[in-house]
């Protein structure tokens, strides 16, 4: 579904549509259509359902910040619902998180038996399940379905022929800065909530810039890889986060806090290096240089 989405860019791009809306419009409509696949089909486990729906709503809200300019309170609201619609789906997917970092740990040498590993991993997939049983029932996702509904009305409505690359320029500017505002001062003291906050913007960042990659094919892809390790380094901070969460004090995995805790901090540290360099490289310019790159690679097109 990714690939369709950049080839509908693709194709606006090298027509040199002025309007830039007609490649807006059909990425808009296949990330409508991959939320509306995730929702129903058989092949799917639950856990699957639900990574899938949470992604597409991620790309949307991505574009509906792109679109925040020209279509205004509608975007912002759009965006807002889609947000708690994810919150209303995230208890499954945080136990997800843990069973992910539990994989993580485990790429080094766990001090634990495998007797006590299976133990772990067994009780995070029940916790994971009767999550997902709770939050991902019939009515969510009549809820979900219903909002993508809207959002294919809206579509239809929304004035995408006058948003030229200028204003999405703007947008992927706006994006830029705010993901280089949360950059750490010192990455190795950074809270995990902090930590958090820059993942979203860097998700966001990334989303959006897969829309103007065939601007520059080839640094375009080095810059989304980049991007993608980034946000999968955050990631597995996150991940350790929650894991380290459900062992403290009387949480399911508080008997193994102290033989797991240094082990995941010395996880932590490693990924945190890993992503103050990617970052340093992500975010070497500045936002003006970083606008100016992307007004020039559409001069050149046109």
């Amino acid at each position: 579904m990714k690939q369709r989405q950049k080839k509908a860019m693709k194709g606006a791009i090298e027509r040199g549509d002025s309007s830039f809306g007609d490649g807006l419009a059909a990425v808009a409509r296949s990330i409508i259509a991959e939320g509306r696949r995730a929702l129903t089909d058989p092949e799917l486990s639950g856990p699957e359902a639900v990574h899938e729906v949470r992604k597409a709503l991620k790309r949307w809200r991505a574009l509906l910040r792109l679109l925040g300019r020209p279509l205004g309170e509608q975007a912002d609201q759009m965006r807002n619902e889609a947000r708690e619609l994810m919150r209303g789906i995230a208890d499954a997917r945080d136990v997800q998180a843990a069973l992910d970092a539990l994989s993580d740990l485990r790429k080094a040498d766990l001090p634990l038996s495998p007797t006590s590993i299976e133990t772990i991993r067994t009780r995070l997939t029940e916790k994971r399940d009767a999550a997902e049983a709770r939050a991902f029932t019939k009515t969510m996702r009549e809820r979900l379905s219903r909002y993508f509904d809207y959002a294919a009305l809206s579509l239809e409505r929304w004035p995408l022929e006058a948003i030229d690359f200028d204003i999405v320029t703007d947008g992927l500017t706006s994006t830029y800065r705010r993901a280089r505002q949360l950059l750490p001062d010192a990455w190795s003291a950074a809270e995990a909530e902090h930590l958090h906050g820059l993942r979203r913007r860097v998700v966001e960042h990334r989303h959006q810039m897969d829309l103007v990659e065939p601007l520059w094919p080839r640094l375009g892809k080095v810059w989304a890889e980049e991007a993608q390790r980034l946000r999968n380094r955050l990631g597995s901070c996150q991940d350790l986060a929650v894991l380290t969460e459900m062992m403290t004090p009387h949480q399911m995995l508080a008997p193994w806090r102290s033989r797991l805790a240094p082990l995941i901090m010395a996880r932590r540290g490693a990924h945190l290096k890993t992503a103050q360099r990617l970052a340093g490289r992500l975010f070497a310019e500045k936002p003006k240089a970083f606008r100016q790159r992307m007004s020039a690679l559409w001069s050149a097109r046109q």
